[in-house]
């Protein structure tokens, strides 16, 4: 198999990741595991949420930044987006503030959780449906999320 093809079969999946489900089963594997601090870690997720769709959403739609492969004919995509426009990435932005309430309730995760973050940020990026400064914004903005999540909570 060839690196092109290894590429095109791995990034839809590491792609797809970041869209929710995964979410759901780490809360559910924490309560199992971790039972202890699974509750503070699903109030975070929930809260982080709650901010980060309604924000990224508001600034995708304030943007309106045409996606690569509708702005440059070269650039194909084989995923389908979730929505139309490109700034700032969702998937990055939603993996970054998962990967930063990972690294604060479970710091032994927390090398992996970042990797896998930046792994679905890279993936957006090749896939054509962003551009790195959509990826970057992401980042920011889903780690500023996760931060002042962790903050607001720590003081209430």
């Amino acid at each position: 198999m060839t690196e092109r093809r290894i590429y095109a079969f791995l990034f839809p999946k590491i792609s797809y990741s970041a869209n929710g489900p995964v979410y759901p089963a780490l809360c559910l594997t924490l309560f199992i595991a971790k039972p202890d601090i699974a509750l503070d870690f699903l109030k975070a997720t929930l809260i982080a949420f709650g901010v980060e769709l309604p924000l990224y959403k508001l600034i995708k739609n304030m943007t309106k930044r045409d996606r690569p492969f509708v702005a440059m004919q070269q650039v194909q995509t084989t995923v389908r987006p979730s929505d139309q426009f490109s700034f700032p990435s969702g998937h990055t932005a939603a993996a970054f503030m998962m990967a930063v309430l990972v690294a604060y309730f479970m710091p032994f995760l927390a090398v992996p959780a970042l990797g896998w973050a930046g792994l679905v940020g890279f993936s957006r990026i090749y896939l054509g449906v962003h551009y790195p400064t959509d990826v970057l914004a992401g980042m920011t903005l889903g780690s500023a999320i996760g931060l002042t999540v962790l903050i607001f909570l720590a003081r209430i």
